[in-house]
């Protein structure tokens, strides 16, 4: 039988037929890292755990030779306490998460990729924390890096239930608060919320010496809005209603939510924040990509 490319995995309409988070979380990553030993990338190996690149000042008798024969790179090994950098992912579940234009909604999406996240942190022998929330915390999991804790983890993506309206601000807020050691915080939310409210929430954690990514979810269609009819919307949130021919607003509408993007993004490069992008059309891929750049960056 021919073996099984798990890169299919990345893509999230494939991972989604899967039977538990677990599994996904697994899949996902190991088709990761196969992509990786297949790109140009050889620097980003999951040898992750217990290594680290070569820096002034290290000890070449700590290179590790065997890595350098496999990669052309030169590694040092990493002791355990080097490694523990405490990572909380902030997950949003409000109503506007739901919204899905094919076969897998912003919630799913984010899901799968808070479970891989968790499973690659889990590697490197990070301690991962999870927070759940709409318009206040839902679910908190301290950070921990064992087996079992992952397997919380992956039991509670596997149960979310949807929740109301957002309020991402005061959660932000609220965690920046509790949160007293620093490490990495990664939101994943479709930031339908007050602007202000959110950048001052992000403002916070960066005021306590917390390293920050943003991944910003959005449905393929919430930016092109192609409804070729006259259709009614509803807000998920507020369940406000508006019925508009879409060709009308559509020019205004993308060019709102261009803007909408912009300005996030000019506002968490001025904090030194990595704000990504992401649809729900995407392979996974590019968030870990994103997600270990950071990582390598922090030692």
């Amino acid at each position: 039988m021919p073996a099984v490319d798990k890169r299919k995995y990345l893509h999230p309409e494939v991972a989604a037929k899967l039977g538990n988070m677990s599994l996904r979380a697994r899949l996902v990553v190991e088709g990761y890292i196969i992509g990786l030993h297949k790109s140009p990338y050889h620097g980003f190996s999951v040898e992750f755990a217990e290594h680290r690149a070569y820096g002034p000042g290290d000890e070449i008798r700590h290179i590790d030779w065997k890595l350098y024969g496999k990669t052309d790179r030169y590694y040092v090994k990493q002791y355990e306490e080097e490694t523990n950098l405490r990572s909380y992912l902030i997950m949003d579940i409000s109503k506007s998460m739901t919204y899905r234009s094919k076969n897998i909604s912003k919630l799913e999406y984010a899901s799968y990729l808070t479970a891989a996240l968790s499973y690659l942190m889990l590697n490197q022998k990070d301690g991962i924390g999870l927070i759940l929330f709409d318009k206040k915390i839902q679910s908190f999991i301290p950070p921990r890096s064992t087996s079992s804790h992952l397997n919380t983890i992956f039991s509670q993506l596997d149960q979310i239930n949807p929740g109301e309206d957002t309020q991402i601000g005061n959660v932000l807020h609220e965690m920046a608060d509790r949160i007293k050691k620093r490490g990495l915080v990664i939101l994943i939310s479709d930031l339908f919320d007050d602007f202000d409210a959110i950048i001052g929430g992000l403002k916070h954690f960066r005021y306590n010496k917390q390293e920050v990514i943003v991944f910003h979810i959005l449905d393929r269609q919430e930016l092109n809005f192609n409804f070729n009819t006259r259709t009614r919307f509803k807000d998920m949130e507020t369940g406000e209603l508006v019925t508009t021919e879409p060709w009308q607003i559509r020019n205004s509408y993308k060019d709102l939510m261009l803007e909408f993007q912009d300005k996030y993004r000019k506002q968490c490069r001025k904090r030194l924040i990595d704000y990504i992008p992401l649809f729900t059309d995407q392979d996974l891929d590019i968030a870990l990509s994103q997600y270990l750049r950071k990582r390598e960056k922090l030692g």
